[in-house]
């Protein structure tokens, strides 16, 4: 979202932001960052307003993670009313799900701006909580289902990643407004990522030694079927397998993990090494447990691509993810939940180096053609403008809005 933010400065908008303050590594406001539930940066462009999320220390805990989630959604609607100067009409509101809440903050700051509402879907909730049995209680589910059509409904544009999601969320609307959904893709910075040597400094740091490496780079949560990873440490010992972040799985996965001495595990690494991290391995695997190819797209896989490594992906056939492998030539997708067809694909790509190499040059060439950050930021700007040309759409002043 940051460099969503930085195409549209410089597309000539103005933009006032509402977010968190930094928390996500560590499930803990950073050090730096505490003593302060609100902290406001004006810029050049407009403004940064960052509020306490309520992180909580206990990831596995839903209630307290929900929680949270409003807690912050309340405090973030009420800066969100006076970002930019007090009751200033503005072109859009921008809000961003998950969490879900959002939508309904975006709804009443954007009622209060007299402005139109976009509403960024890039996980679809409760769908994806459902699936992984995250949530199981139908009074929960039915509320959750309930906010999120009220949300749809409410929103002037819907945006998803892909087609699959547009699906979901256009089977969840009245007829009258399906024109509303609205494909934007998520993109990678390829300037920021590009194809590295494999010898790293993170691999020496490591002591990962000059062997094959399969990393996992992302949030070790209950979406990611992460027990294919393991299956395969324990089939291909000659192989490192890398995890590389952290989520409320994470101990439970390296307790699955004890006595498999192949299996590495790091936290998140800082922002600017995500090359070198990404360069760190051979061979990457985005896996997604089965029923989440449509309700979720791993943006993972782009900046995989943008580094030039190959992807072995265990999705739901016919989804974002399998398509865009097949049609860059990128990668291998297998079906999700499957260890026996993931590790055959896993060494297939392994045993043939020439090829994977091959892989990840025809992936890198597909992400620099096909999801640059200038193509998505002009896709929101014209998104804005329809709405503002619109009868009864954005005022003046030109081009000036609030984004969550």
């Amino acid at each position: 979202m940051a460099r969503i933010v930085d195409e549209l400065v410089g597309l000539g908008h103005e933009v006032h932001v509402v977010t968190s303050l930094p928390w996500y590594r560590d499930h803990a406001i950073e050090e730096g960052w505490d003593g302060r539930r609100v902290r406001r940066e004006v810029t050049r462009w407009g403004s940064i307003t960052r509020v306490d999320p309520f992180p909580g220390g206990d990831r596995s805990n839903l209630v307290r993670r929900a929680a949270g989630f409003v807690g912050f959604s309340a405090l973030a609607t009420a800066v969100a009313l006076g970002a930019g100067g007090r009751r200033r009409r503005v072109d859009a509101v921008i809000a961003m799900s998950p969490p879900l809440t959002l939508g309904a903050a975006g709804r009443l700051v954007a009622a209060w701006r007299r402005a139109p509402l976009i509403f960024n879907v890039q996980d679809v909730f409760p769908d994806a909580a459902i699936e992984t049995g995250a949530i199981s209680s139908r009074w929960v589910i039915a509320l959750a289902r309930a906010l999120e059509r009220a949300t749809y409904r409410a929103s002037d544009v819907v945006t998803v990643l892909s087609d699959d999601l547009a699906e979901n969320v256009r089977a969840k609307m009245p007829p009258a407004r399906l024109h509303r959904v609205r494909v934007i893709p998520n993109f990678v910075d390829t300037e920021a990522i590009r194809p590295l040597d494999r010898s790293t400094a993170y691999r020496r740091e490591l002591g990962l030694g000059d062997g094959p490496v399969v990393l996992y780079a992302g949030n070790v949560g209950f979406s990611q079927s992460l027990d294919l990873v393991l299956a395969a440490a324990a089939r291909l010992d000659e192989v490192t397998f890398l995890v590389n972040g952290d989520g409320a799985a994470r101990s439970a996965l390296e307790e699955a993990a004890r006595g498999l001495a192949n299996v590495v595990f790091r936290g998140y690494i800082e922002p600017d090494r995500l090359a070198e991290l990404l360069a760190t391995g051979d061979v990457h695997v985005v896996p997604l447990r089965r029923g989440l190819g449509s309700v979720s797209v791993p943006s993972k896989t782009y900046s995989i691509m943008a580094a030039a490594r190959p992807v072995v992906a265990a999705i739901d056939p016919g989804t974002e993810v399998p398509r865009m492998l097949a049609e860059s030539g990128g990668g291998v997708a297998v079906g999700p939940d499957d260890a026996e067809r993931f590790v055959d694909a896993l060494r297939s790509v392994l045993d043939d180096p020439a090829e994977a190499a091959r892989m990840g040059e025809r992936g890198r060439r597909w992400v620099v053609d096909n999801a640059s950050p200038a193509a998505v930021g002009a896709a929101y700007a014209e998104a804005i403008e329809r709405l503002r040309a619109a009868p009864g759409g954005g005022g003046r002043p030109r081009k000036s809005r609030t984004q969550r």
